[in-house]
């Protein structure tokens, strides 16, 4: 039995996630695949444009076998902390075989280069690092840099423009990051990639059939039709996105200005250092931005800066109002982590792979919230209870922008197909 894993977000599942899919089981020959997906919150600092159980649904009926959540800390952190997570959850299943992830490149050795060339830290590379740092880029620029002329320094047979337009892309560098993640914990996982087809992670055009995830949420919030997406939604997904629309989704950005305030507002006294990805220079620019909060879109704005990029302020704001703070992930990852599996949703007839992940996985499976207490420690309980409240937040914005009826977690089922 060979078991694939996937690392995803789904925000919304399009065709290019299809392909994905298909194309992974044809590379692979994987028999099973086990999707790591957010959950209501994702990596921009941003709420969902839907909830994780519609997403789940639309991934179970495309071809995936098991949905499992990324805790809320990695789904919302940097580039480096939502791949460690996803890739501990998958490496704790032990079932994984292969890992298989989209690239604008497509060449998994010089992923696998550069991601060793991270791990390693070499004292040219450190060096490079170090004045890069000083010229005052932000520190994803920084390393880019550091990169090329520690390439530039050592012949790896790769042409500098070569390497320059590798680390342009978000996808090689997400790759190069799970790669990462595999060596540092010495998993058996194998990286696979497989080449991004016809649009760009941040292309906001549509396309004649795959679009990106940023070009379909623009349309639909510039034409507000989910009938105009049909060339650009498989056709097990477009019936469920006409059942939701309107009456749990689309949640935007700016769905969360009140609640977002309010919390800015109540942590002022205690200040906002302790929270993940805010430094002591990025508190002082909250604070003296802090009344001129109109929106959300409208703060980020004012807060980026050469030094903040848009995304380290999305996620540092969203951090605030989950109260996810530097003391969790550093005691997250004390914890290699991930201390339990969240299970979303699962094909009927996938009952084989859950019994090999049931015998095999040094960790529980958590299938009712209800149950949590009995199967996991006080802090793996404590680590779930985030996910939680993440979720009652971003139900509570679901509720009154559609008034739909409220949300509890502790009685939310599995999606079962």
């Amino acid at each position: 039995m060979k078991t694939v894993g996937l690392i995803t977000e789904y925000n919304p599942f399009h065709n290019g996630h299809l392909y994905h899919i298909e194309k992974t089981k044809e590379v692979t020959k994987a028999d099973y695949i086990v999707v790591i997906m957010s959950g209501d919150f994702v990596q921009r600092g941003v709420p969902a444009m839907m909830n994780k159980y519609v997403r789940t649904e639309m991934a179970l009926r495309c071809g995936a076998d098991l949905v499992l959540e990324l805790a809320v800390c990695y789904a919302t952190g940097s580039a480096e902390y939502f791949a460690s997570g996803a890739i501990a959850a998958l490496d704790h299943l032990n079932v994984i075989d292969e890992l298989c992830f989209g690239s604008e490149c497509g060449n998994i050795d010089l992923l696998t280069s550069i991601a060793q060339v991270l791990v390693r830290e070499p004292e040219d590379f450190k060096h490079f690092l170090k004045e890069q740092l000083q010229w005052g880029l932000s520190f994803p620029s920084a390393r880019s840099k550091a990169l090329l002329d520690y390439f530039s320094l050592h012949d790896f047979g790769y042409e500098k423009q070569e390497l320059e337009k590798v680390l342009h892309h978000p996808n090689n560098i997400l790759g190069i990051e799970y790669i990462k993640a595999l060596l540092k914990r010495d998993s058996t996982i194998k990286p696979v990639t497989i080449n991004r087809t016809i649009s760009g992670y941040h292309e906001t055009s549509l396309k004649d059939s795959i679009s990106s995830a940023t070009a379909i949420r623009q349309h639909l919030m510039e034409f507000n039709q989910v009938s105009s997406l049909e060339a650009q939604i498989p056709r097990k997904v477009l019936p469920i996105l006409l059942r939701e629309y309107g009456k749990s989704f689309p949640i935007w950005e700016d769905d969360i200005s009140s609640i977002l305030n309010y919390k800015l507002l109540l942590e002022q006294e205690h200040g906002y250092s302790d929270f993940l990805d805010v430094s002591t220079a990025l508190h002082h620019r909250i604070m003296n931005h802090l009344y001129d909060f109109t929106t959300y879109s409208d703060f980020v704005k004012r807060m980026s800066s050469k030094q903040f990029t848009t995304t380290r302020i999305q996620r540092s704001l969203l951090h605030i109002l989950l109260d996810i703070k530097h003391k969790d992930m550093e005691e997250a990852i004390k914890n290699d982590y991930i201390l339990y599996h969240r299970v979303l949703g699962f094909r009927k007839n996938s009952t084989e792979l859950l019994s090999h992940i049931k015998k095999n996985s040094d960790l529980p499976l958590v299938t009712k919230v209800a149950s949590s207490k009995n199967l996991l420690n006080p802090y793996a309980h404590s680590m779930l209870e985030k996910d939680l409240k993440a979720s009652h937040i971003y139900h509570t914005m679901v509720t009154r922008k559609y008034n739909a009826p409220p949300y509890n977690a502790y009685r939310q089922s599995m999606i079962m197909i």
